[in-house]
């Protein structure tokens, strides 16, 4: 049994005739009956009483026309919830991210979205960049914005900017000049990210960079988020250390009582776009994607001039 013969018992049952059921289809007359034919050979049963040039339905077919209906329709529905996640009018955009991802800039790209394409549902998770690759890889999410580096098995990873690292504190004697980080091993810091640690990709790279020089960095405050840090930076109780663009995003809202000093080296946040290797990505991720490198790709060029890479405490 076939939705075609489905199709054609129920234009058959409609005009009570093979040919007009055959003029409807746009289709020649012996073509339709043979797969009513057949659709009767596979039930057991005759689902017309062919009476003169007409068709009168059995009781079979009365029995069977609702149910040829609904399964049509259903596949119908089916059809159209395709189309409409295809054609960006359904479905669901599912997207992970760290916790400080709205400042580059996660809420406009979800705004953007949303008024570009209000039938799709947007669901954006994650706190950290290394729960984001652990669900992708497991096809929890199908995508992601995370800070490298990542445990990048069974992922496609692939950059898209950078952000430079910048020494923060209220004190000026702490930020005369460009940290090192042999300087910063004896801080006295404040960091985010307290339940991923040494999993959370920036204080990885400050790990790494610590160990070649031969140092160890430990923080005497850790806290979730970087808002946090910055407040108690602010009061006094520490230094920290952030990204520009999150001071870009901050814009009035960072305390003038901080200053900033870049890192000598310089020391960088990289972000990449990921997903998971060989995957398929629906379309409405796809398009999310899409909106994002357009964003970030914007806000790399921002950061080229803006924030100033160093600042005085009450500049």
């Amino acid at each position: 049994m076939t939705l075609q013969q489905l199709g054609y018992f129920l234009a058959a049952f409609r005009h009570g005739s093979f040919s007009g059921a055959a003029d409807e289809l746009y289709m020649a007359q012996p073509s339709l009956s043979e797969q009513v034919r057949r659709l009767e050979a596979e039930l057991g049963v005759d689902l017309f009483q062919r009476v003169g040039r007409g068709l009168v339905p059995t009781e079979a077919g009365h029995t069977l026309r609702p149910h040829a209906e609904r399964t049509l329709a259903d596949a119908e529905a089916a059809r159209e919830s395709v189309v409409a996640v295809r054609e960006l009018r359904g479905g669901i955009a599912t997207f992970g991210t760290w916790g400080t991802a709205r400042h580059y800039p996660g809420t406009d790209i979800v705004a953007d979205f949303c008024r570009r394409y209000p039938d799709v549902r947007v669901r954006i998770v994650g706190q950290n960049s290394s729960e984001v690759a652990d669900a992708i890889r497991e096809a929890t999410l199908e995508a992601g914005m995370v800070a490298l580096p990542i445990d990048d098995r069974g992922l496609e990873v692939r950059p898209i900017m950078r952000d430079e690292l910048v020494y923060v504190s209220n004190d000026p004697g702490h930020v005369r000049r460009a940290m090192t980080i042999e300087r910063l091993a004896h801080a006295p810091l404040i960091l985010p990210d307290a339940s991923f640690g040494i999993e959370d990709p920036t204080r990885r790279q400050l790990a790494e960079l610590a160990q070649r020089a031969g140092v160890l960095i430990e923080p005497q405050i850790e806290v979730e988020d970087v808002e946090a840090a910055i407040e108690l930076a602010m009061r006094g109780l520490g230094d920290t250390i952030v990204a520009r663009g999150i001071l870009l995003s901050l814009g009035r809202r960072l305390p003038k009582a901080l200053g900033w000093v870049p890192f000598e080296p310089a020391i960088y946040d990289q972000f990449a776009f990921v997903s998971r290797r060989g995957g398929r990505l629906s379309p409405a991720t796809q398009e999310f994607l899409r909106l994002a490198d357009e964003r970030l790709s914007a806000l790399a060029e921002r950061l080229e001039t803006h924030p100033p890479r160093r600042r005085r405490p009450g500049g």
